[in-house]
């Protein structure tokens, strides 16, 4: 464990010297739509050790004096409040807390762009938050056809109806708070109205993955696969990328069937695509930054595992499907993938057995395994972390760091006080615990200093880990895995 496959220095000023190479291309003035995850892309930290989470978002800040950021959402979400599976929040929210977190860093929002607009109440509302805010909105609208019927499309009916969005700056960076939010057609229909205007500018597309310069089968690519198996994202060699270099490279479905259809947009907006191929649209160097093989293997074939461990469990509580569990089963077997690479499993199964009683398994940066039981004072996942603390800092197992005499005030007021069902302290709960015994005993202090070294550490449960745990777990980079069942046999489960 610990191993680095990735330079993150030299990606940040790889990545950034070759985008400011693609707004020359252009003349100067570049529509750049970013997909994925700007902030904690926690999946690429997770495939390739050494990323950081925010790695994208400080790439960009290199440039800030170049940037200007459109935030794209599509009036649909905004009807059905539709909800970021990762934050809880409906996408609106987020485009508030995007707004934030850009600025936060330096980096200019221009505006916010409504996609698919068509006098949606909810829509018309979410404007007026936010101009009541002074963020300045624009209005993008349905084109009958879109995106097959090319003469409407690039016309003064199709992107000509659109609001012209104002920028001031030579990089447009188009986002989004997730995938449908009409980013593509934002940058398109912004290059039907600069061409008009006598302005050049152009077109490129940013995707972490797949990888185009990794092989199909190269576990990152699954792994990718592996984390879009809901959205039935298949990645394939780029056609047009071979025919027009003898060259393999690889890309993904969606962006290879829209392609033929983006160039006849591209011919009629600017006189000619400036692309052979979708590869050629990407600007993403992430693959040239790899710096050892063997480990981004290792750790993308940890995420493999650990997403078909994420569905059976969606699936257990009524929302995966059987398909998404065949296809990561597949992907399992093309990447020679099983739960013997994930000792943390084999540990919790055995430590539930022993005690019939629901156990946890965390795997510690040396390679020792620890394991936490089901007790009357705290539940596994809590009594896992605990564990864990106390052999990081060399303190026996057997020694108390919070006396019962600490918890017991705890579970009273759990129970008689705050309507909890369960006495067992969570690991929130016992984190503050000991955070409360540091005070006055300094083997808890010492413990307390371990939790940095808890962060991409691999942990498993041997039954569905409640929402509390699992947040915590989250919170201190713990990459956790659960069987696909739970403590009882209730049908209803918070």
């Amino acid at each position: 464990m610990g191993r680095i496959g990735f330079d993150n220095e030299k990606y940040i000023e790889t990545q950034s010297r070759h985008i400011k190479e693609r707004i020359a291309q252009f003349g100067g003035k570049l529509y750049l739509e970013f997909g994925g995850k700007l902030f904690d892309d926690h999946h690429a930290a997770r495939v390739l050790p050494g990323f950081a989470p925010d790695s994208k978002i400080k790439m960009l800040t290199q440039l800030s004096d170049q940037v200007e950021v459109v935030v794209a959402i599509c009036a649909s979400d905004i009807e059905k409040n539709k909800v970021r599976g990762d934050l809880g929040i409906t996408y609106d929210v987020d485009v508030l807390r995007l707004i934030d977190a850009f600025r936060g860093m330096g980096l200019y929002v221009g505006s916010v762009v409504i996609t698919q607009y068509d006098h949606q109440g909810a829509a018309k509302a979410f404007q007026r938050r936010l101009e009541d805010l002074g963020v300045k909105v624009y209005r993008h609208y349905p084109i009958e056809g879109y995106p097959h019927n090319v003469p409407l499309i690039v016309s003064d009916e199709g992107y000509g109806k659109n609001q012209y969005i104002e920028t001031t700056r030579p990089l447009v960076v188009v986002t989004a708070p997730g995938p449908g939010s009409g980013k593509m057609a934002v940058c398109l229909s912004q290059l039907y109205h600069e061409f008009k205007r006598g302005v050049q500018a152009g077109y490129a597309k940013f995707e972490t993955f797949p990888i185009w310069d990794l092989p199909l089968d190269h576990p990152v690519n699954r792994a990718y696969e592996a984390a879009t198996a809901d959205l039935n994202d298949v990645n394939m060699i780029d056609p047009f990328h071979l025919a027009a270099y003898g060259k393999t490279a690889v890309n993904y479905n969606r962006d290879v069937e829209v392609f033929p259809v983006l160039s006849a947009i591209f011919e009629r907006i600017m006189g000619e695509s400036p692309y052979k191929s979708p590869t050629d649209m990407g600007v993403n160097m992430i693959g040239s930054c790899i710096v050892d093989d063997e480990a981004v293997c290792d750790a993308a074939r940890q995420e493999i595992l650990r997403r078909y461990y994420d569905a059976l469990c969606d699936r257990r509580k009524g929302k995966g499907s059987d398909e998404i569990i065949y296809k990561l089963e597949l992907l399992m077997k093309q990447a020679e993938v099983t739960p013997a690479i994930r000792p943390v499993v084999g540990e919790a199964l055995v430590a539930a057995e022993t005690t019939g009683r629901p156990a946890a398994a965390i795997e510690l940066p040396d390679g020792r395994v620890v394991t936490g039981k089901t007790s009357d004072l705290m539940g596994p996942a809590a009594g896992a972390v605990l564990n864990a603390l106390k052999a990081l800092a060399g303190i026996p197992r057997e020694l108390d760091l919070i006396s019962p005499e600490a918890i017991m005030p705890i579970q009273h007021l759990k129970v008689e006080h705050l309507g909890s069902k369960n006495p067992r302290l969570h690991t929130d709960e016992v984190l503050i615990a000991l955070a409360s015994s540091a005070i006055g005993n300094p083997l808890a202090d010492k413990a307390m200093d371990q939790l940095a070294l808890l962060r991409d550490c691999q942990a498993h449960i041997s039954v569905v880990l409640s929402s509390v745990d699992m947040r915590i777990y989250k919170k201190l980079g713990l990459q956790v895995t659960c069987e696909p069942k739970y403590e009882t046999k209730k049908l209803y489960h918070r």
